[in-house]
């Protein structure tokens, strides 16, 4: 009874995260993303960010905070939300370029385990996914997705400092301008 739960739960988040995603999605798809860097407002929670932990596809806790140290591009995403599927092929050229000078992408996938696990077998994803349950919905925000939509990005620098959050998908060529001075 408790696992079912954990899944309408899941199921849940899932869907409002969809509902939210589609929303964004539509009212961006004719713009670039903007990128709204952290200000201090303190829209961005990193404490809460980097205190999290979320199990990894084996199910063993990942914290974030592991990574501190290098630039982070923390990236909320689902396998059945479009502009989440169009900007992964190029976060995985970028991590492969850029992974061995200190990048490192983190998937926070929102669904259940097996689907999630589908998609990256099926499209080669090799940096970290983690499994984000309704807790992700809270670190989604505490991370500065005031609007809840998919994809939600954000990079912090070596030290752990916001440098830039996108809501909506995020090109490789931009990205990649941003997060090369950070190495």
């Amino acid at each position: 009874m408790k696992l079912k739960r954990h899944h309408l739960s899941v199921i849940i988040v899932a869907a409002l995260f969809g509902v939210a995603g589609a929303f964004v999605y539509k009212k961006l798809s004719d713009t670039t993303p903007a990128a709204d860097t952290a200000g201090p407002s303190g829209a961005i929670d990193v404490a809460a960010v980097l205190a999290a932990s979320l199990p990894d596809l084996d199910g063993k806790p990942q914290p974030l905070n592991q990574w501190l140290g290098k630039v982070m591009v923390i990236n909320f995403w689902a396998p059945w939300c479009p502009p989440c599927r169009e900007e992964i092929p190029g976060f995985i050229k970028l991590q492969e370029k850029y992974g061995d000078k200190g990048l490192v992408f983190i998937g926070v996938a929102l669904d259940e385990q097996g689907r999630v696990q589908s998609y990256v077998d099926e499209i080669g994803i090799h940096y970290p996914i983690l499994i984000g349950g309704p807790e992700a919905g809270q670190l989604s925000t505490s991370a500065g997705n005031r609007l809840g939509g998919l994809p939600y990005t954000l990079v912090l620098d070596r030290e752990g400092k916001p440098v830039a959050n996108y809501t909506g998908a995020v090109a490789e060529q931009k990205l990649e301008t941003l997060i090369a001075p950070l190495l």
